[in-house]
């Protein structure tokens, strides 16, 4: 059964990578990789996957390629 995950990105940051779940919920993935190409998208599948226990083949871009808030599908 697969899953939705909607996170705020923050490319080329000091702090990545690193994935933050803030209070309220929300997740904020930091990557060092810049948003240019897909590179940062990628980074940022292979930091959830990591973070959420499954292989990366299982973390795919649904939505927001071009946006700082992204939609994945996990599973």
């Amino acid at each position: 059964m697969s899953q939705q995950v909607v996170v705020t990105v923050k490319p080329r940051s000091s702090k990545g990578p690193l994935v933050e779940t803030e209070p309220d919920g929300s997740i904020t993935v930091y990557v060092r990789e810049p948003a240019t190409e897909g590179r940062a998208n990628k980074a940022v599948a292979e930091v959830l996957a990591s973070h959420l226990g499954v292989p990366k083949s299982k973390v795919a871009l649904i939505g927001g390629a071009t946006a700082r808030t992204k939609r994945y599908r996990v599973g």
